[in-house]
């Protein structure tokens, strides 16, 4: 397939989804831990309560069988909030759900403990560097939407 083609299937097969982004590189091969879903817009009254800030939320997924060892992994948005994960595993073909608000961490759910929203409702970029500061994956909406970093 051309660069082209590969770029025109790639818009064609993006879908917009109100308040949240999903299947965000269609065409493209995923990697074994990527950005699997992002909740951006809190559903309800932007209250800033700690259940309206842990609605907003990012999932990234592992697609392999053995765990992976996300300490030091960072997730980060556009505006250069950072989440660092500390002594996490995320095990084989699971998801962990990273909410921006306070809570107690487990085995499918992390929390950055945050006071305010992290992820812009109009356009943002969820970028996910590993220990080594290299890109893995990325998720975009908004006029930022199939924008590769």
């Amino acid at each position: 397939m051309t660069a082209v083609a590969a770029v025109a299937a790639a818009a064609v097969g993006a879908v917009a989804l109100p308040a949240s982004a999903a299947d965000h590189h269609p065409g493209r091969a995923r990697a074994a831990v990527y950005i699997s879903g992002v909740q951006y817009d809190s559903p309800g009254r932007d209250d800033r309560s700690n259940r309206s800030l842990n609605k907003e939320w990012v999932d990234i997924t592992n697609s392999t069988r053995r765990a992976v060892n996300l300490d030091g992994w960072t997730l980060r948005d556009e505006d250069g909030h950072s989440y660092t994960f500390r002594h996490f595993r995320l095990d084989g073909r699971s998801t962990v759900r990273v909410h921006t608000g306070m809570g107690r961490d487990t085995r499918t759910d992390v929390f950055q403990d945050r006071r305010a929203y992290v992820w812009d409702n109009d356009s943002d970029t969820a970028t996910l560097l590993n220990d080594h500061g290299r890109f893995v994956d990325d998720a975009s909406w908004g006029r930022h939407r199939g924008h590769r970093h």
